[in-house]
């Protein structure tokens, strides 16, 4: 006994089927050959009444950083240190985390957007004065 299906206009939920289970093994394979070309990285993120002060413990050229910010204006940070958005680095260290993000203080927290380097495109999150965050790659982690 042979089962013969047709891909036409006669089956459309075949079809469906079909486009539906290729567009989620080809997303998937996309997203996991993203997660693997990230590097590790980890930033310890302190708001205080100045600005922000941040520690790299992973994948930075840098490991303190402290900058005046007011509430609501953006600073970008690659894996140099404070960065352009319009002007990224051009030198590249494979033996660090190449990544690029923009964060802004707020009244209750801090807002932050991945640009190169991070799974997250947005992450929000409060934080009082003088208490700490960490974050990598893949969003908020422990800070041990």
């Amino acid at each position: 006994m042979t089962i013969k299906t047709k891909l036409n206009s006669k089956n459309p939920f075949l079809t469906l089927i079909m486009v539906l289970l290729f567009l989620t093994t080809t997303s998937e394979l996309i997203a996991q050959e993203r997660k693997d070309e990230l590097k590790d990285f980890k930033i310890i993120i302190e708001k205080t009444d100045q600005g922000i002060k941040m520690k790299s413990t992973e994948g930075s050229a840098w490991s303190d950083l402290s900058f005046n910010l007011k509430n609501y204006q953006p600073q970008a940070l690659d894996e140099y240190g404070m960065a352009e958005l319009d002007n990224p680095s051009k030198n590249k260290d494979k033996n660090i985390a190449d990544y690029l993000f923009k964060i802004t203080k707020t009244k209750n927290g801090i807002e932050l957007e991945g640009i190169v380097g991070t799974v997250w495109t947005e992450l929000k999150f409060s934080l009082p004065k003088n208490k700490k965050q960490a974050i990598n790659q893949f969003g908020m982690t422990s800070l041990n």
